[in-house]
């Protein structure tokens, strides 16, 4: 069924107004990153700076240890989304290609996880921890990382792992391969697409997360790059907008560069299975 240009014309336009609504933040964060303090105190904004500076970031460093943060989120995100892919893989193929009480078991699991807001969840994690000497550690903030995006990436994997067709493992059984080898020498490198987006997902939630990090982890060298942004906002609530707005662009610029680096892959993944398929 084909559609027509006005429906067309309505589609791409309301893509465009969403696209709008999404990047609306993003770039007044960029260009509050690069006014000066003149420029930000005015009554009349403007979009493009009239002045552009670099003090913003310059004082950014200055004021907080922007880098060695940035260095413990890098390492919790990525332990995370490879630990959490790893596991998730195995347990996916399982509970998609096994129709069991226990496989429906794992997938209500997956669903009722979801549904616990984090305050329910911080004061056992906080006692578990406490008891196995993890508080105030990255490998516990990695260890909750882990569990909280397990069950998401369980449920992603799982439909990537449905969509392999059956008779490419029943060939390789065919051939003599066990379980474990036509899970590496088959359905893996069919699931590329599925790992990469499911690792991407660990990734960013990782390191965008803010709540367990800041209850977590207490000392100063510690702490993650979004508990460390807080500390640009003083006392009595009142932020350092300009320093503050440098610091958040460059936290976010590891997500953009991962997406930018990693989309090639799921997309020509895609594309190679359809035809090969």
């Amino acid at each position: 069924m084909k559609t027509g240009r006005p429906a067309r014309v309505g589609q791409y336009a309301a893509l465009l107004a969403y696209l709008v609504f999404l990047a609306f933040p993003f770039l007044w964060l960029v260009s509050t990153a690069f006014k000066p303090p003149r420029e930000l105190g005015s009554l009349h904004p403007t979009w493009i700076p009239e002045d552009p500076t670099l003090d913003n970031f310059r004082q950014a460093f200055d004021e907080q240890p922007l880098l060695r943060a940035a260095l413990n989120s890098l390492l919790a995100a990525l332990s995370a989304a490879v630990i959490a892919v790893l596991i998730a893989t195995p347990m996916a193929y399982a509970v998609a290609r096994r129709r069991s009480r226990l496989a429906k078991a794992v997938t209500g699991w997956v669903v009722v996880s979801q549904a616990f807001p984090f305050v329910l969840l911080i004061i056992p994690l906080f006692l578990v921890l406490k008891n196995l000497r993890l508080i105030d550690s990255v490998p516990g903030l990695v260890l909750v990382y882990v569990v909280w995006a397990l069950p998401f990436a369980l449920w992603m994997l799982a439909g990537y792992v449905r969509a392999v067709p059956p008779e490419l493992e029943e060939a390789a059984a065919v051939d003599g391969a066990g379980r474990v080898r036509t899970l590496v020498s088959v359905t893996a490198p069919l699931l590329a697409p599925g790992i990469v987006a499911t690792a991407l997902f660990a990734f960013i939630t990782a390191w965008n997360e803010f709540f367990f990090a800041l209850v977590l982890l207490k000392s100063p060298e510690k702490q993650t790059l979004p508990v460390v942004l807080t500390h640009f906002i003083g006392a009595e609530g009142v932020a350092d907008l300009g320093p503050l707005a440098a610091a958040a662009f460059l936290a976010t610029l590891p997500s953009l560069v991962v997406f930018a680096l990693i989309q090639w892959r799921i997309t020509g993944g895609m594309l190679s299975g359809a035809v090969k398929s």
